[in-house]
């Protein structure tokens, strides 16, 4: 086909190509880490401790699995594991986990202003929060001040 007949491409630049690619390859090594440590915050903060059995039943996963993930946030500081305890989470597992918690709740938010019903901005965020860039979250952030300081 002649170059002037051709179809302008769809791609992106070759380097905005690669590093969209890598911004969803990060949001994806991160998201388990930031899933387990809101989850640990959270059952602490319901008065209970943070059990292997209990994370395994809110997140629908193994125990084995749970054993896995919780090695891996040890290993990386997030959190703390007593004999015969539950888990704690380090001081930088409670600031990420109230990062998380932060982001999560403006994605919802947004999503809400947006008309989205209530169960599904819920699920929705869950899984948009580890993968907003701040850029955007900050423009989440100025609509709802703007638009929706009620939502």
């Amino acid at each position: 086909m002649p170059d002037s007949t051709r179809p302008k491409s769809v791609l992106p630049a070759t380097q905005v190509h690669m590093e969209g690619f890598a911004q969803v390859r990060e949001a994806r090594r991160s998201e388990l880490v930031e899933d387990y440590v809101e989850l640990i915050a959270d059952l602490i903060a319901d008065g209970r401790e943070a059990r292997q059995v209990d994370i395994a039943s809110r997140l629908g996963v193994a125990q084995p699995t749970v054993a896995k993930a919780l090695k891996r946030l040890v290993k990386e500081g997030w959190a703390i594991q007593r004999p015969y305890r539950g888990v704690f989470l380090t001081p930088a597992g409670e600031q990420l986990a109230r990062d998380v918690r932060v982001r999560h709740q403006t994605v919802e938010r947004f999503l809400l202003a947006l008309g989205v019903d209530a169960d599904s901005a819920r699920r929705d965020a869950e899984g948009i929060e580890h993968h907003v860039s701040e850029a955007t979250l900050a423009a989440f952030e100025a609509f709802l001040a703007k638009a929706a300081p009620h939502v």
